[in-house]
This record gives structure tokens, sequence and C-alpha cells, in this order.
């Protein structure tokens, strides 16, 4: 069999309808604020956002489960390409986030660096542009501290990589504070 690739576009149009379980989700997070999800009493498994049936026994579901707001990052990824194979500039972080409470994970994009390698920045200047995005992101920046360890990138950015841990600590703490 050959394969032939043939140029040109598709224009493709769709509506999104959320469903019940999902109508359920957006109105409470426009409403309340909250995270709303549905938790079976059979299997004990919440699902977040909202679902009407579960999906591993397939028990039927009431949306009446509140979850989060805080969560933990269980994996992250930074895409460098569109969906249509075009560079990204920046790239763009995103994250499966499981909120307090549920047992399923959300898509999200996150704002901030996957790693910056904090030896090679100024701390003060880095600490006053994070608080200055976080504070138009209503709290929702991430930073992502690195090292480096390659001592070539060390010797290109004028930086002893001699102590570099210990920099890295003080760097920590310029930003907490």
């Amino acid at each position: 069999m050959t394969l032939r690739r043939i140029e040109g576009e598709l224009p493709v149009a769709f509506r999104y309808t959320p469903g019940v379980g999902n109508t359920a989700f957006f109105e409470a997070l426009r409403d309340r604020g909250t995270f709303l999800g549905s938790r079976c009493s059979d299997c004990g498994v919440t699902y977040l956002p909202a679902r009407i049936f579960c999906e591993r026994c397939l028990a039927g579901l009431v949306p009446d489960t509140e979850c989060g707001p805080d969560g933990t990052v269980e994996s992250w990824t930074v895409a460098r390409q569109d969906v249509d194979g075009r560079p990204l500039d920046p790239p763009v972080t995103f994250a499966l986030v499981r909120l307090d409470g549920a047992d399923t994970v959300l898509l999200h994009r996150l704002l901030g660096t996957a790693v910056l390698l904090a030896p090679f920045h100024d701390p003060l200047r880095v600490a006053e542009d994070a608080a200055v995005v976080d504070n138009i992101a209503g709290g929702r920046l991430n930073i992502g501290l690195g090292l480096g360890w390659a001592p070539e990138e060390y010797r290109m950015f004028g930086v002893e990589h001699k102590g570099r841990g210990k920099r890295l600590a003080e760097f920590a703490q310029v930003l907490k504070h």
C-alpha cells in the first residue's frame, strides 16, 4: 500500500455540549467559585468534574461533592509545538492536577516556568517579575527552580559552578520573602 499526503485545509466546526454533570460543574464554578464533583457511594470514587454515572461500576451519580480548592500537581509537561506542529513561543506548560477530595485529575494550563535555572538569573529581578505576574494571575503563578548541571553552561553565563547548591537555597529564600 502506498501512502500519499495531500496538502489542504479542512475547516471543522463543532459545538461543545457539557451535559448534565459538566453543566453542574461549570455553574458551581461560575456562581459559587467552587469545584463540584460526584462521589460514587458504591465504589467510593470521587470524580471531578462531576459525572452522572460512575465509570467503574456504572452507578448513577449526583453532582454534590465539593473538592479543592487546593490540590497536587500529579504530572506536567511542556508543549513546544501547537497541535499543527508549529513552534510555540513561549512554550506552554500543562499539568494534571488532583484537587483535594477528588480521585481524578484535571488538565490545566500552568502559568510560570517549567524550570528556571536559578544560578543564571538575578533573584531580585525574578522575585519582582514573579510578584507582578502572580498578582495579575490571582495567585496562580508556579515557578520551578533548578540548578543546571553542565559546567559549560556555567562558563557560558560567567557563573561559578562550585557553590551552586548554596546559591540556589539563597535564591529560594529571596523568592519566599
